[in-house]
C-alpha cells in the first residue's frame, strides 16, 4: 500500500450557496472555481475564505484545496467555501486540535448556520412589511 493520502470530499453550505471541497496531499495550492485564492475578487471573500486556512496553520501548508461553488451570492459562496475547507481539513487531518480551534473561533464552520430567507407573504411587498392603512 501506497503512503500516499486518499483526497477528501467535503461539502460546504450557506444560505443556497453550495462549495464541493477536495483536499488531497499537496504543496498548499488553492483554487477557487479554477482560480487561484490570490485572484479571488472580492478581498473581503478571500479572506473570510483564508480564515479557515490561517487557523489551520501548517496543515494548510501540506494539501492541495480546489473547490467548486455554485447558487446565491459572493458572500454566501464565500462562507460555502470556508466551512467546506474547514470540515474537510478536519477530516483529512483526523485532528481533535484542530477541531476544538474550528470551534472555538466560529461554530458556524462547522456547523453551518440554518437561517433563510422567509418566505414573502399575502397583503404586502415582503415576508413582514405591510400596505399602510389611514382610517380618515
Amino acid at each position: 500500500m501506497s503512503s500516499r493520502r486518499r483526497p477528501v470530499l467535503s461539502v460546504g453550505k450557506r444560505k443556497t450557496s453550495k462549495a464541493r471541497v477536495v483536499i488531497s496531499e499537496g504543496k498548499g495550492r488553492i483554487r477557487i472555481n479554477n482560480t487561484p485564492i490570490h485572484l479571488h475578487e472580492p478581498w473581503i471573500a478571500r479572506e473570510k475564505i483564508m480564515e479557515s486556512l490561517r487557523l489551520a496553520g501548517d496543515y494548510a501548508d501540506k494539501v492541495d484545496i480546489k473547490a467548486k461553488t455554485h447558487g446565491g451570492g459572493v458572500m454566501s459562496q464565500a462562507e460555502a467555501v470556508r466551512m467546506g475547507i474547514a470540515q474537510g481539513l478536519v477530516k483529512y487531518t483526523r485532528s481533535k486540535r484542530l477541531r476544538n480551534r474550528y470551534m472555538e473561533y466560529d461554530r458556524t464552520m462547522l456547523a453551518g448556520d440554518a437561517r433563510r430567507k422567509e418566505s414573502k407573504k399575502f397583503g404586502g411587498p415582503g415576508a413582514r412589511r405591510r400596505k399602510q392603512k389611514s382610517y380618515r
